[in-house]
């Protein structure tokens, strides 16, 4: 069996870093100086949690509910089911729309790009009719397709009432669940072609764009998310900020000022990037060791990573992680590409903190009798040349 170890002197991790949702639980304790009424700071890549404050109490959450609309708008991309370019006319009920717009006329056709600007930088509540009109067929259709995708992703204190984030009696979330729905969109890595937009424009230059996230233009490596305010939420956001390869989440909610939302979304960051940083163990499709395989027309066939893993870790303590993979045996053909052949354990300090699975990296027919005598021929040909 073939064996192959990947040694990395890494900092001491979270002792359970590679489970969505995991809490230093020091770090709950030690206080940030913030003004709103709940926060909650996460590693994207891990789903881990850094920091919270009241972050399982529901919300008004104003205009973040469009996290949620724009992964959907995403997931609608990818599927094929709507592309970028394809145009999207305006309803009388888009146009109807209060609070922040980009003033959608019923009739008017702009594209889906062009509608995602809206969305992102400008927090158009009638962009988002539209596009859920467009995609869902109607705006409550999109609402529950919005409540459906919040209950697979485990959002346990959201319920969706429209598209845009509006008040609106029932309509609220959490900021664990705001940062568990901002993980998913961030996925999307096309997103941040519209979430870091500081300034544009649409309709050929004739109304301009301003994003409501000053941390695009004033904070270091910020690439996101939503902004939101209303009456009853007060001043909301989902702050994102990506250096040195770790992607945090930063969520604020019911801030008393903008400013003081920005402040506090700023200090989360910073504290983030203070005390911690990732390192990425194994990488999709990597190649890891290769398996001996029995009866096959390949001896052997090399082995790829199933998944990204990546470590979290707070910074100034020393710890080792090791890799090894533990193989299926035997593996006997047939072998189709991708089957599971064994498994990555990743150790710190001996002790298994996760696993990732090993795929084979191409088929392996089965020997046959055919195969047995080309093999023979082609070694009496050799010897005999």
């Amino acid at each position: 069996m073939i064996k192959k170890t990947i040694s990395v002197l890494l900092i001491c991790c979270i002792a359970i870093g590679c489970i969505p949702g995991a809490i230093f639980a020091e770090e709950t304790a030690n206080g940030l100086e913030l003004s709103c009424r709940s926060a909650i700071l996460m590693e994207q890549s891990t789903g881990c949690v850094l920091y919270e404050h009241n972050a399982d109490t529901p919300y008004a959450m104003a205009s973040v509910t469009k996290v949620m609309t724009m992964l959907l708008i995403m997931e609608a991309l990818d599927s094929g089911k709507i592309t970028l370019e394809e145009m999207v006319v305006g309803s009388e009920r888009a146009k109807s729309m209060g609070g922040s717009t980009i003033f959608l006329d019923a009739g008017e056709a702009l594209s889906v790009h062009d509608m995602l600007k809206g969305i992102a930088v400008a927090s158009a509540n009638d962009a988002c009719v539209a596009m859920a009109e467009h995609i869902a067929g109607s705006e409550e259709g999109f609402v529950a397709m919005m409540n459906s995708r919040a209950a697979e992703l485990g959002m346990k204190n959201t319920v969706f009432k429209n598209t845009n984030g509006l008040d609106a009696e029932g309509h609220y979330s959490s900021a664990r669940d705001i940062a568990i729905m901002s993980a998913v969109l961030l996925k999307h890595k096309k997103i941040f072609d519209y979430t870091t937009i500081w300034m544009d424009s649409l309709r050929d230059g004739k109304f301009q764009l301003a994003n409501t996230n000053k941390l695009i233009r004033f904070y270091k490596g910020a690439n996101g998310l939503k902004t939101g305010s209303t009456d009853d939420a007060l001043f909301c956001l989902s702050g994102t900020a990506k250096r040195e390869g770790m992607q945090l989440i930063a969520v604020v909610m019911g801030a008393p000022s903008s400013p003081k939302r920005f402040a506090d979304a700023s200090k989360l960051l910073d504290y983030g990037f203070a005390n911690y940083r990732v390192s990425q163990v194994t990488g999709a499709g990597e190649t890891v060791g290769e398996a001996i395989v029995e009866k096959g027309i390949f001896e052997s066939v090399p082995l790829l990573a199933a998944n990204d893993y990546t470590h979290l870790a707070k910074k100034g303590d020393g710890g080792k992680i090791e890799t090894e993979i533990v193989y299926n045996t035997p593996c006997k053909a047939p072998i189709q590409q991708g089957d599971v052949l064994g498994r990555i354990r990743i150790l710190q300090d001996g002790k298994e903190i996760a696993s990732v699975d090993a795929i084979a990296a191409h088929a392996v027919a089965k020997l046959t009798y055919l195969n047995i005598l080309e093999i023979t021929l082609k070694k009496w040909i050799g010897t005999v040349c």
